[in-house]
């Protein structure tokens, strides 16, 4: 089973009077999350069920990298927006068994701390450790058979992928 979770990219903090829920992606952030859809474009990265915190920043994300999905089923759910990866690790336990692959998009620190808990290892789990900037995208390969068997060092952590390294690297090529 594979599991890809990405953090909604860079929110806008122009509009202090605006709820979190509803703050939008900056520009810097929808730049982001377009070189992540450019990746996971070349990549061919399909997930088959892509649940998103229905908080406008993850919308945003979700709507600027779907395209580059292929044709999964989406799912926005309240549950997502938090800050807490118990939620998280939990709607994930409660897939049927039948979908092989899931794409989250939320928020820090969930992301990171459920990343954090289901990777046994890897060479970029430091670097996961340290930081998970807006954006980024984590991909684990899970040992469990089920969903519902999830759980604590069960996952490889076989890329992560940070887009300002993208953008950086789009920039150099000629």
């Amino acid at each position: 089973m594979r599991l890809w979770l990405l953090r909604h990219a860079k929110s806008s903090w122009q509009d202090d009077e605006l709820p979190d829920i509803e703050r939008p992606l900056a520009p810097r952030g929808r730049r982001a999350a377009d070189a992540i859809a450019r990746y996971i474009a070349r990549e061919s990265i399909r997930p088959e069920l892509v649940l998103c915190s229905p908080a406008a920043r993850a919308r945003e994300t979700l709507e600027r990298v779907l395209p580059s999905l292929g044709d999964p089923d989406v799912g926005v759910e309240p549950e997502l927006y938090t800050f807490d990866p118990e939620p998280l690790l939990l709607r994930l336990r409660s897939i049927p068994d039948r979908v092989g692959s899931v794409m989250l998009v939320g928020h820090n620190p969930a992301i990171q701390r459920l990343a954090l808990t289901i990777a046994r290892g890897g060479d970029r789990r430091a670097e996961l450790a340290a930081s998970y900037p807006t954006g980024a995208l984590a991909e684990l390969e899970l040992e469990a058979r089920t969903w519902s068997d999830a759980g604590v060092a069960d996952a490889a952590l076989t890329r992560f992928v940070l887009p300002r390294r993208l953008v950086a690297d789009e920039r150099r090529r000629p």
